[in-house]
């Protein structure tokens, strides 16, 4: 028995607001990336990072001057406060000596009354920088070929087009909020962005199934244009996506509230991606293969014959 609502969200009827929303949000991103850029961690450009810890009333002034004063030149200087209400700083600089380093910061310490309890050093050469960096970006074109290589085969190769576009689509933004933000991408946002293009991919694949499915049995008389089959085939699904979303959000929200630096950074990014990833399914991926297989002659036809007569009532159930 096919499972039928008394109505449909009408997504479809609404998809140049949707891609226009969605372009909108890409051309702010792209700027914000070739006009700020993206602050990269020490995990990917080299550098030294120093964690500073109980620091209690520091100002973060008075820790950049001291640092500047022990011989940093120009140290980005971030507060931290831990889960038990302590405070402190996260240092980055462009040191890769790692003798330099440690020097800079006791020096800085001792200027500031702290000891050598209250902070830790992390150096890393440029050449592990640039090796992170290549792994990072092969990772990301493997990922997008064996994407399409999934989705073609399984489906068709629209599909798969539809779909990496929909996934770039949520790069690109997100990326685009980390050069306006100037947060640090590390490797733990990296890790975060692969993972959410897992989760992009559910979504948009299970939506895709349905569509298949549908394209080729539903015979009720009032879903006939491939618009009107996609828009059925997400009102099928889009229950089940937001419960996941909502589900996958509440473990991703405690992290980024409650959890350290490390949990932040990837928390962020997860959550961004995630509800990036839930939108782009409906809003991208899916109105642009509905755009793309109306140009098909089959397609073409009946959209031409019941486009403009289509309606979102569905029908009594049928068995």
């Amino acid at each position: 028995m096919r499972n039928h609502f008394s109505f449909e969200i009408p997504f479809m009827r609404y998809r140049k607001v949707l891609l226009t929303i969605s372009a909108i949000m890409t051309v702010i991103a792209i700027v914000g990336l070739a006009v700020r850029g993206l602050t990269f961690g020490i995990e990917f450009q080299g550098g030294t990072e120093i964690d500073f810890n109980n620091t209690g009333d520091i100002t973060i002034d008075a820790m950049r001057d001291a640092l500047v004063e022990a011989g940093e030149n120009d140290p980005t200087v971030q507060t931290t406060t831990t889960t038990d209400g302590e405070n402190g700083f996260i240092v980055r600089s462009d040191t890769t000596n790692p003798n330099k380093a440690n020097k800079h910061a006791a020096a800085a310490a001792k200027a500031l009354g702290l000891s050598s309890e209250n902070y830790n050093v992390t150096t890393i050469g440029p050449d592990w920088g640039a090796d992170v960096t290549r792994s990072s970006l092969m990772a990301f074109g493997l990922a997008i070929l064996l994407i399409i290589a999934y989705v073609s085969i399984r489906y068709e190769f629209k599909m798969s087009i539809t779909a990496v576009i929909a996934l770039i689509h949520d790069m690109v933004i997100i990326l685009g909020i980390y050069a306006w933000t100037q947060i640090p991408v590390t490797p733990n946002v990296v890790a975060a962005l692969l993972s959410t293009m897992g989760f992009s991919l559910y979504d948009t694949v299970v939506e895709f199934d349905r569509t298949n499915d549908n394209a080729k049995t539903l015979r009720d008389g009032i879903h006939r244009t491939y618009y009107q089959i996609c828009n059925f085939s997400i009102n099928e699904v889009v229950v089940r996506s937001i419960n996941t979303t909502i589900t996958t959000l509440v473990p991703e929200l405690c992290m980024y509230f409650f959890g350290g630096a490390t949990l932040k950074d990837f928390a962020f990014a997860m959550i961004l991606g995630e509800l990036l990833g839930t939108y782009s399914s409906y809003a991208v991926a899916t109105p642009l293969l509905a755009m793309w297989k109306t140009r098909e002659p089959r397609w073409a036809k009946l959209e031409e014959k019941y486009g403009e007569k289509a309606t979102l009532v569905t029908p009594v159930a049928d068995v």
